[in-house]
């Protein structure tokens, strides 16, 4: 059983960018536009990138692993939706993600979700649930 629900492993699977807020070198949140690629069985998200072990995010990862992907668009006429994963992340220098863009070299940053906050994806589920 995964711990998204089917809603919003649809949602996830069809969006093609998230932002990846990581803790910076002077504690001050860094966010950046990335590609993801969920892993319903493990519970995970692998964040792929063309250069992620020399980036800042990869740097930032490494010395402190909390983090949040924001995934979020606006349906007409004014429908927003989103999903905010909270939760630890890890550098995997050797992981090249499952699925992930051509041109996607090895080095994968995974989260592990830890508190999901879900907005318009699905009628009746709750905002918001800890998963971890």
């Amino acid at each position: 059983m995964s711990i998204f629900s089917d809603a919003e492993l649809t949602y996830l699977r069809d969006a093609r960018l998230g932002r990846l807020a990581t803790v910076g070198p002077d504690g001050a949140p860094q966010v950046r536009p990335v590609s993801f690629y969920v892993d319903a069985t493990a519970g995970t998200i692998d964040i792929a990138g063309m250069r992620n072990p020399q980036t800042q995010k990869w740097r930032n990862v490494v010395r402190d692993g909390r983090v949040a992907l924001v995934v979020d668009d606006v349906l007409p006429p004014w429908q927003p939706r989103a999903l905010e994963i909270r939760g630890t992340a890890e550098a995997l220098p050797d992981v090249r993600a499952i699925g992930a863009f051509d041109g996607a070299a090895p080095g994968v940053i995974r989260i592990r979700p830890r508190r999901i906050l879900a907005y318009g994806i699905e009628e009746g589920a709750p905002a918001a649930r800890t998963v971890g």
